[in-house]
């Protein structure tokens, strides 16, 4: 199957699905069907802080209607903030839309998690995954939830993570751990990999990337149809 990204939001994570699928299907000794286009961050993140779906949704469209043209049978966004238009975009998408939020509900049940924390956008933390989470409780930091979504943002956007910023983070999924009763945190924006990988932050943490990939992997080797996917 050829499978459609939408990357750019941000860059590095663009580069993690992209390699990650290439891992994936070179070990599956797949060939990789494979085409992404370009979306600009600044006006996902104009769009997004302003709840401005429709406009979003727009853009979207226009780049799924490239990635229909170049021959995609299905496409992803790689950006869970950038979901926040998700239905609004699916109902104009000239292809079907892979969700990066629903595997990840699916996935927490299956591993009995009753509560999870949150590290992503504000929107993402504060609606809890879009309110789309209904198998597993999710949680988010107590603190100022826009100072941590521009931390966030700041990550995102430059493509880099600093040693005061990854500390920050770090605590913030600490105390959703010793506070809130979390199992796990989700890194639940797909540039938290600048923080979080090769770091042990002294606890459990989850890499949503990681599931979304795992699907992506499970289409493009045609091992799983698209009417199978809810």
């Amino acid at each position: 199957m050829h499978i459609g990204l939408i990357g750019g939001i941000g860059p590095a994570a663009t580069l993690v699905y992209y390699q990650r699928l290439t891992v994936r299907m070179r070990a599956l000794d797949r060939r990789l069907d494979l085409t992404i286009v370009q979306a600009d961050v600044g006006d996902l993140i104009r769009n997004n802080n302003a709840d401005n779906r429709a406009a979003q949704a727009r853009i979207y469209a226009e780049l799924l209607s490239r990635l229909h043209a170049a021959g995609a049978d299905c496409a992803a966004i790689t950006s869970l903030g950038g979901h926040f238009c998700y239905a609004e975009t699916a109902a104009i998408s000239p292809l079907p839309l892979i969700s990066a939020i629903a595997p990840l509900d699916s996935a927490f049940a299956a591993e009995g998690l009753a509560t999870v924390g949150l590290l992503g956008t504000e929107v993402v933390m504060r609606t809890g995954l879009y309110g789309q989470m209904r198998r597993t409780r999710p949680v988010a930091p107590t603190g100022d939830l826009g100072e941590i979504g521009l931390l966030y943002q700041d990550i995102a956007v430059s493509g880099t993570c600093s040693a005061a910023q990854r500390r920050r983070l770090f605590d913030e999924g600490r105390r959703m751990v010793e506070t809130q009763g979390a199992e796990a945190i989700v890194m639940a924006g797909t540039d938290l990999g600048l923080a979080f990988d090769g770091h042990d932050p002294g606890y459990r943490v989850i890499d949503a990337v990681d599931i979304h990939v795992d699907l992506l992997t499970r289409l493009a080797a045609d091992q799983i149809a698209l009417d199978r996917i809810a």
